[in-house]
Parts: C-alpha cells; structure tokens; sequence
C-alpha cells in the first residue's frame, strides 16, 4: 500500500476580512450615549465607526467642501453636518451595525446656513433644536426635522466659540413650566445668555440677552450646564475655568415697582495651569472610586493645553486625579500636537472621551481611572509591522499567538493594535521615525530601529492584579536600548530560537553606516514595568561589528536554527554570515561573532528585503529591478527568479512549508506564488500605494498589509471554503442538468424550460426551441405545453428569455428560433405584462444588490424602473430584426423570378418542340 502523502494544498484564495484606514484627520467628533458608535470627520465625509467590532458601517455623502462642525443628537436619530460652503446638511443616522456600501445622501440640505463658516454646533437635549454659531457673530436656531429657524441671535463681538443649552427639568413638579436656554460665548471674551422661550413668542425686535457674563480675559471654548440648570461652568484659554451660580437669575423689585432681572453669579474661580479647550459637569450619580459623595458634591471636568483630562471638585477648586499622562519631556510642538482639543462625557458608560490634536482618541474609564480604549485616526505612511503575542505575567508559558500588531510608520511612536477591534496603544521612546521592527520566535519580545539611530527593544507590561480582572490594560513598553550606530538603522533581527530560554536570545541591528551590530538580549527583562523611567532603561553594548556592505543596509533575517544571518543593500547584493554566538554563564559575558561565507549577486538593483525558507536551505530577495530571486544556500547560485510585479519588491515571506511566497511591492499589489512552478497563484490588491509592511500569522492563514495610503488590510486564507463552494455548484449544476434531462425525455417543456432558465443555459433552450419547431403542430412555438410555459413567465425569466432571445436574433444561423420566440412572446402578452416584467426584475435586483440600513425598511417599487431596460432590449431587436425581414423579402422576390424564369423555359423551349413534332 502507497503511503499517503502529507504535503499541504497550494493555498490560491485570499479575502479582504477587514481593513483599518484612516478613521479621523480633523475636525469634530461624536460618540453616541452607549459608547458603540463614533462619528468622526474624515477629508469631506462623515464616517461612522462600530467601535465594538471596528467595521466602518457607513458614510455620510459630503459637498466636496471640508467639514466646520457637526452634532449628533442626544436621540442618535439625526447627525447636522455644517461644511465652508456654509451649508447645513442633515442625515438620518442608520440604526443596528449592518455595513451600508453606499453613501449616506442627507435628508434636508440648507444651501446658506449662514454668511459666515460655522464653527460651533450643539444639539438640545430633546433632540429638536440645533443652535450654529458663525464666525460673523450670529448664532441661528434651527428646528431639526422642518428645516426652519426658530431663532437669530446678532450682538456677538465676533467668532462664537462655545455654545451650551440649558433645559432644567424638575420631576417632582408635574405643572412646572418648561424653560430653554442658549448660553453662547465668543472671542469678545463674554458669555450671553438667551431665554429660548420668551424670544419665541416676539413678533419684532432683535432678542436681547438675559445675562451678559464677563469674567474671562480671553476666549472662551468650553461651556455646560448642570442638570438642574443652577450651575454653569465656563472654560478658556485664559486658564480659568468659572463657575456660575444661576439660580440667582431671579426677578428683583425696584423702588419704583419695577422688576428688574438679576443676573448669575460668579461662584468660583479655578486657576488651571493650561489653556482649557474643553469643559463639563460629571452627573452627581457618577461614582468616583476613592472620593466622597454627597447631594451637595459639585464635579467637572477639563482638557487642553496638556494632554491629559482633569477631574476637579468644583466647590474646593481642587484636582481630584487625573486622566492620561502627561509628558513633560516633550517639546512645544509636540506637546501642541497632544493637546486635548474636545471632550465628551459619556454618562452611561461612565467614560469621558479626549479627542487630540495628533488625531487621536481616547476612552478613559471614570470609575477605573485608567485608559479603556484608544483609536487612532491617522497613521499616515506605514513602513513595517509584526504580529505581537500577549502573555501572562504570572504564567509567562502561556502565550496567544498573534493577539497584536505593531506598525512603524512615519512617526517616532509605534502604533500596537489589538487584532480585534480599533483598540491601539502609542508606544514612545523613540526621538525620530521609526523604519523597522523585528518580533522574537514567539511573538512576546519585539525590536524596533529608527533614525535616532538606535534600536530600542519592548516587552509586555506588567500591570498589577487588580486591573488585569478589567481586561482593558494592556501595553508594551521599553526594556533596552541599543546605541552605538553612526547613521539611521534601517533593518533589525532577532533570533528565532524560542524565548523560553531568554539566555541565549540575540539580536541584529544593520544601519546607513554600512555595518551590521549583534546584541546579547539575555539580561533584557521579560516584562516592562508601568511606570518605568527613561533614565531606568537599560543600555546593551554590542558584542561585534561588522563592515558588511557598500551602500545602506535595508533588511536582515536570521534563519530558523539560528546559525545564519542574511543581509540585502542597496549595493544589489544579499551576503550570508554564519552566527557564532556563546551566552553569558557565571562570570564569564557573552560572545558573538559574524563570519561571511557567501554573497548573492544578480540583482540589477538594491536589495529590499531578505527572507529565509522556514522548511529548506533556501534564501529569498526581492529587489527593486521587480524580481524575487531564490537562492541556494549550498552554492549561493539563484536557483529560480519571479517575475510580474511591476515596481520594486518590497517585502517577501515564505507560506505553505516553502511551497509558496507572498511578495509585496511598490505597485500596490501582494502577490501569492507557487515555488515550484514559479508562476502568480493569485493576486492581492486593495492599496493606492506603495506596499511596505506586510507580516504572516502564526497559523499562515491571515496576512496583513501595510502600505503609504495609510491602509491596513487583513487578507484571510479561503481557499478551502472557495474549494467546497465550487465543488457544491458543480454537483448542484450536475443534479440540475440530469433534471433537465430527464424532462426532456419525458416531454415536460414546463420545468426543462423553468429549469434551463434557472440554470442560466441558453444553449439547451436554443436547442430545445428548435427541435420544437421542426414539428408539425400548429401553434405558435410548434408546442401547446411551450406555449402554456410562455404564456406563463413573468418577472425575471421572461426578461431573462427576452435577453437570450436578443442574442440568438444577432446571428443569422439561430435567428429564426429566435423570431419564433419573439414571436410567441408578442401574440400571449400584453404589452402592460411586459413592462411589468421588467418592473419586477428590476426589483429582485435591487434586493439582491443593496443592503438595508434597518429591519423592516420596505424598498419601494419604482413605476416605469424597468423602461430603460425594455428600451435597450428593443434598440438590440430591432436593427436585426429588420435585416432579417428584408433577407426574407429579397429571397421571396428571388424566388418569384425563378419561377418566371422556369415557366418562360417550360414555354419556349418544351412547346415550340411539341409543336414541331405534330406537324411532322
């Protein structure tokens, strides 16, 4: 008996699972009450974001015009976009979290909202009314669902910066009046506030404010109101937040009997050491872990100049703790770049969300006071990434594999992704771009080289026991520093031994200087401290350094056993050294040395990446002369070269036990490739750009792509699930044509007709029609039971039939099966049936092609939809319909003259003869 064989399949089929682009560039931000969906402006749209699963579910069609502002309703029935074409969109925002392809067009477009750019909106708490502040000082009133406005405010001493409704309601009084009002704030450093109310019922005159608030000095940008609307709290670049008390607005009595309105009350003055963007009350409700609580307990919130969002207790004027870290070593532009330019609180999950100027979002846990979840908006040009595990700090044995990703890319911070979700960490060290990075055998461990010319190493970080039960704290952080490169380091490797044994773990560093480092990682700890110091860091010194190419250094891999180390340069060729590496044991350090015993040479130009066979002796190099070259270890020959790719090879990987590659390259595109008939299986594309990160999985069943159009895309092995749903079509098209068969030879036209027709097989039709024709029975197809079949059609079978019919009219040789048809089609059915047909058709197509932004939505029947369709269909008969009838007329004229022709012979020829012969 044969041994069966166990070399795995070619895997030929790879899905787009899932892609991260660019989630937020500038602008607004919004986040509905129960924290699942944020709205976010990115260019000229709206994009709105499941931030459960991190699925884009829809977008709101723009005006091409960038965004000012924008406010979702307290309801989330309704998102006002307001743009600098000074326009005022209104959307009806999609229930549920089903992906919706097309954009989202606006329900009520207003084309000049205002005279001057909106910068400011907000949404009532009754979700009825949205107030826009221009930048001419003119703050608008509109009523959301009719479009119109209610009311104008003027008088404003420039651009409105803040605006806050205030609806008191008090439950215990039933017959309480309700009042509204709009506090505004502009540049003019002062506060109004105006009674929605009251202005609603004058017939003239331009509303004047109740209250006129100064107490800033410069302008103001955060304002909010208490629930029970007696507190209001203003904050501005002043760095001052106040604190009004507005129950004081009472009516007072002069002497002269006249009433005369007091105004609010400056309560507190609260010094905050930085510039406030962003200011609100917490709810009295709202538990804070580690602080009292009372009735009478007054809270707020800040965030600005400093990055981070402090919580004070408004009556003491004192910080209760503080939300995010703040990094005082930054420079200043770099701390304007991280400054908090928004917030928003979020009751219900008890989270206030920072929205940063680096295009950052974070979700900080109240009642955790820690960092629940962070969403990166923009990650600009990507250059690398790896697959990152996670482990536990009290169990470092187990380990999920590929939990993570990190991505380098044009920046000096390290993006780390959890692989599920939008959920991400910025990792900071680095003092410039970082270009590469390298993650240890089993993914724990990862390396990172950047234009500050060091090389920095990262590992888990250990946090206590009591946030590990939250499940939401979780990081890297820097363990090592290597520095002693002349120039950027642009390609790092670690061993590929597994780390259990952390002892005999090394690492490679290659740099612009030409030279190659080797570093001992066996004194690098296993897990990063939370709080651990820069200064604290370890710095590694190398063990050697190698003169190892002519130009820069671009990748380096070590092989699987780790005795071989691979380097590509820019210098068109790959070098082999062998590793010679003694671990540090006792007193006795470390040791390791590099000793070149090969050189691959034949690229035409530089070589970008460099990759070992996991399964065979064999070194892979892609270069930018758009080749991928396999080379052989023994002999350092090129055993095979690959081509089709149309730009530079970027970055290769091996699949599949070395049966296959993955290849990226500059022209946008991965491509899979059979090793062994060095031909493309299948190609990859989704990017615009220049494809520089790409990483395999664990498992070799998800690659991830990176490329410079800021997209990061997922691609799932299906080629299995392809294989089984050929292989159901094939032997549901096998069932169907024996079907077929057998209605045929039982002479049931009705379902061989209704099943050729479902089977989208105008071949059996076309001989099915003819062989019907030949016979003798007087009716319209030849057949009484196919006429019954036609008479019968409706919908999407008979234009289905309409449109094989058009086909076979276009070729003489099948053209009078299909008059016939044709035929047969125009005496059963009216032509009211036909439209209607066609009418239906476009329906089912119409179901099957979008996808429904909610259950229940009914798609309505469009009257006439099907005309274009039956329009076309008559242009296509019609000109070889008419060729056909004038070859007919011709042939019966021809026909006619040879029958003069052979009565005239029968005539002349046969008569004269006869009578010759009688006289005779």
């Amino acid at each position: 008996m044969a041994p069966t064989s166990t070399r795995p399949k070619l895997r030929t089929s790879f899905k787009n699972s899932r892609k991260i682009g660019p989630l937020y560039t500038s602008g607004p931000v919004a986040v509905s009450e129960d924290g699942t969906k944020a709205f976010t402006s990115v260019s000229e749209d709206v994009l709105m974001t499941d931030l459960v699963t991190g699925v884009e579910i829809c977008r709101f069609a723009g005006d091409t015009e960038t965004i000012t502002s924008f406010a979702l309703s307290p309801s989330c029935r309704h998102i006002i976009v307001f743009t600098s074409s000074l326009s005022m969109r209104v959307y009806d925002v999609p229930t549920g979290s089903i992906t919706i392809d097309k954009p989202i067009q606006p329900t009520r477009v207003v084309a000049k909202a205002h005279d001057s750019p909106i910068h400011v909106s907000k949404v009532d708490p009754t979700s009825t009314y949205i107030a826009s502040g221009s930048a001419d000082g003119v703050v608008k009133v509109w009523n959301i669902v009719k479009g119109y406005i209610t009311h104008i405010f003027k008088g404003h001493g420039g651009v409105v910066s803040a605006l806050a409704f205030n609806y008191p309601k008090d439950p215990s009084s039933v017959l309480q009046k309700e009042k509204m009002q709009l506090i505004t704030a502009s540049v003019d450093s002062r506060i109004r506030i105006f009674d929605l109310t009251a202005t609603a019922n004058k017939a003239s005159g331009a509303p004047k404010p109740e209250a006129v608030l100064e107490g800033h000095v410069s302008v103001p940008r955060g304002l909010d109101v208490t629930q029970d609307g007696k507190w209001l709290v203003s904050g501005g670049r002043d760095s001052v937040v106040l604190v009004w008390n507005l129950s004081t607005m009472e009516t007072e009595t002069t002497k002269k009997g006249k009433s005369k309105a007091a105004g609010p009350t400056l309560a507190k003055t609260i010094p905050t050491s930085e510039r406030v963007e962003s200011v609100g009350f917490l709810r009295s409700d709202e538990d804070l872990a580690g602080s009292s609580s009372s009735p009478n307990t007054l809270r707020l919130y800040t965030g600005g100049q400093k990055g981070v969002v402090r919580i004070w207790d408004a009556r003491e004027g004192s910080v209760l703790f503080t939300l995010g870290t703040e990094d005082t070593s930054v420079s200043e532009g770099e701390e304007e770049q991280r400054q908090v330019v928004d917030c928003i609180y979020l009751h219900t999950q008890s989270t206030i969300v920072s929205v940063h100027a680096d295009q950052n979002i974070l979700f900080h846990s109240i009642s955790n006071k820690s960092l629940s979840r962070q969403l990166i908006g923009f990650n600009d040009e990507i250059v690398d990434t790896v697959f990152l595990s996670s482990s536990s700090p009290s169990d470092s044995s187990s380990t999920a594999r590929d939990t993570h990703m990190a991505f380098a890319t044009n920046s000096s911070l390290i993006r780390v992704y959890s692989r599920t979700g939008l959920d991400a960490r910025l990792l900071s060290g680095h003092t410039s771009i970082v270009l590469t990075m390298d993650a240890s055998a089993d993914g724990r461990i990862f390396a990172s080289g950047s234009k500050d010319r060091t090389a920095r190493v990262w590992a888990p970080v250990h946090y206590p026991e009591s946030s590990l039960s939250t499940q939401e704290s979780w990081g890297w952080g820097c363990v090592a520093v290597c520095s002693g490169h002349a120039e950027s380091i642009g390609a790092v490797a670690m061993s590929k031994g597994e780390a259990k044994d952390s002892q005999s773990s090394f690492m490679f560093t290659g740099s612009q200087d030409r030279t190659i480092k080797m570093w001992d990682l066996g004194s690098v700890p296993s897990f990063a401290s939370e709080d651990t110091d820069e200064n604290d860091i370890p710095k590694l010194k190398s063990l050697t350094t190698v003169k190892a190419h002519e130009k820069d250094i671009n990748s380096l891999d070590v092989s699987p056993n780790d005795r071989l180390l691979a380097s590509g340069s820019q210098d068109r060729t790959a070098k082999i050294f062998q590793v010679d590496f003694r671990p540090a044991y006792g007193d006795r350090p470390a040791h390791g040395e590099l000793r070149q015993i090969g050189i691959c040479k034949g690229h035409k130009r530089g070589v970008w990446c460099v990759r070992f066979g996991k399964a065979e002796r064999v070194l892979a190099t892609g270069s930018g002369d758009k080749t991928v070259k396999l080379w052989n270890l023994d002999d350092f020959t090129c055993v095979k070269t690959f081509e089709g790719h149309s730009n530079s090879v970027l970055r290769v990987d091996f699949l599949n036990a070395g049966m296959q590659m993955v290849t990226s390259a500059s022209d946008g595109l991965l491509k899979i490739w059979n090793v062994r008939e060095e031909e493309c299986v299948t190609t990859l594309d989704v990017h615009e750009d220049k494809v520089w990160a790409m990483a395999v999985s664990h498992d070799e069943k998800t690659v991830i792509s990176g490329a410079a159009d800021s997209v990061i895309a997922f691609w799932e092995d299906c080629t299995e699930e392809d294989a089984a749903e050929k292989e159901a079509q094939r032997s549901d098209l096998v069932l169907k044509e024996q079907d077929f068969m057998n209605y045929l030879a039982l002479n049931d036209y009705k379902h061989a007709i209704q099943l050729a027709l479902a089977m989208e097989q105008p071949g059996r039709l076309l001989n099915l029609f003819r062989d019907i024709r030949s016979s003798s029975e007087s009716t319209f197809t030849g057949n009484a039971m196919v006429d019954e079949v036609i008479r019968g059609l409706s919908g999407s079978d008979l234009t289905r039939l309409l449109r094989y019919v058009r086909d076979w009219n276009a070729n003489a040789k099948t053209s009078e099966v299909a008059q016939g048809v044709l035929f047969a089609i125009v005496k059963m059915k009216a032509a009211p049936d036909v439209m209607k047909a066609f009418d239906d058709a476009n329906l089912e197509a119409r179901l099957h092609s979008i996808v429904l932004p909610q259950d229940g939505v009914e798609v309505v029947r469009q009257p006439g939809a099907g005309k274009t369709a039956l329009k076309e269909l008559l242009e296509a008969l019609m000109p070889y319909t008419e060729r056909h009838l004038s070859r007919m007329d011709k042939l019966i004229q021809d026909s006619y003259m040879l029958d003069y022709v052979l009565g005239e012979m029968d005539s002349g020829m046969f008569n004269g003869e006869e009578d010759t012969m009688e006289v005779d």
